[in-house]
């Protein structure tokens, strides 16, 4: 398998030849899936793996659509990458385990993509840590309600994702620059690219499985939580999985030790997680609440 198979078409056509291809793949029941995903990993039949990874190209389109015109990326780079995550999920996928393809190829789909976003944005100058690689990510949806983001919001923000007010506003600016339009038209009196990605947005059934890929998601934390001490499992809640976190020094109040004890047990239960949630290729970040 390869990249430049899955997405052949160069020039102005090459996204209307490519979303025409994606369409006329079938998309397969878990019975199909299963069967095809165990022939790959124990018969290393090829033909199976690009059964499953066309399959699913429709899905990459649709994450792919999530990060269009905020970046000033082209949307067939998008997908490029999106292609090359979405062919590691397959590389990796046990069925054996209980879960849909959808649900552990969104992982490998959006690391693949996000990954290519920083090198293409050089975030040295602003940081590549944890939480501002969320805050990345996660600005434009922070502040679609806003008109206008300033100071005193720029300083809630940085609180909700643990950076400075100062760096908010900095990745403010760089993400305010020119998008790349989902209005613009392919060719002069072509179809805009917003209506023809409309035409091929997931029909129920991947409508389906992308329900099915949230249930088991959140079902996978749950079993994560539960290889947790009762403290750690309030520490997580309260400081990675809620929209406010909670700061050391109020939870060492409410526990009754220190701000330094917190921090600890906080580091402990997070190395805990990444290990089993990185046992399956997931991601603790691309897995918790934003």
């Amino acid at each position: 398998m390869s990249v430049t198979m899955l997405v052949p078409y160069k020039g102005e056509n090459q996204l209307a030849g490519y979303m025409q291809q994606v369409d006329s793949y079938p998309m397969l029941s878990a019975e199909e899936e299963f069967e095809l995903a165990v022939r790959y990993r124990e018969q290393n039949d090829l033909e199976a793996a690009h059964k499953l990874v066309t399959s699913y190209l429709r899905y990459v389109a649709s994450i792919a659509k999530e990060y269009q015109g905020y970046y000033g990326i082209k949307f067939m780079d998008l997908v490029q990458e999106g292609s090359v995550g979405l062919m590691q999920a397959v590389k990796r996928f046990d069925p054996h385990k209980g879960f849909r393809l959808a649900t552990y190829a969104m992982w490998w789909i959006k690391a693949s993509i996000q990954e290519f976003v920083l090198h293409h944005w050089s975030l040295v100058k602003i940081g590549t840590t944890a939480a501002q690689r969320k805050l990345f990510f996660n600005l434009r949806k922070s502040k679609d309600t806003l008109e206008r983001l300033d100071a005193t919001q720029a300083e809630e923000m940085g609180q909700r994702f643990g950076v400075s007010g100062e760096a908010v506003l900095e990745m403010d600016a760089r993400l305010s620059g020119p998008d790349d339009s989902l209005n613009r038209c392919l060719v002069e009196g072509g179809e805009e690219i917003q209506n023809m990605l409309a035409d091929s947005a997931p029909n129920q059934e991947m409508r389906l499985l992308a329900s099915e890929s949230e249930r088991l998601q959140q079902q996978m934390i749950k079993q994560a939580l539960s290889f947790l001490s009762e403290r750690e499992q309030m520490i997580v809640r309260a400081r990675i999985m809620c929209a406010e976190p909670v700061t050391l020094e109020v939870l060492g109040e409410r526990l009754g030790v220190s701000r330094e004890r917190i921090r600890q047990l906080e580091t402990r239960a997070l190395k805990k997680l990444r290990a089993f949630f990185e046992a399956d290729g997931a991601s603790l970040e691309d897995l918790m609440p934003a």
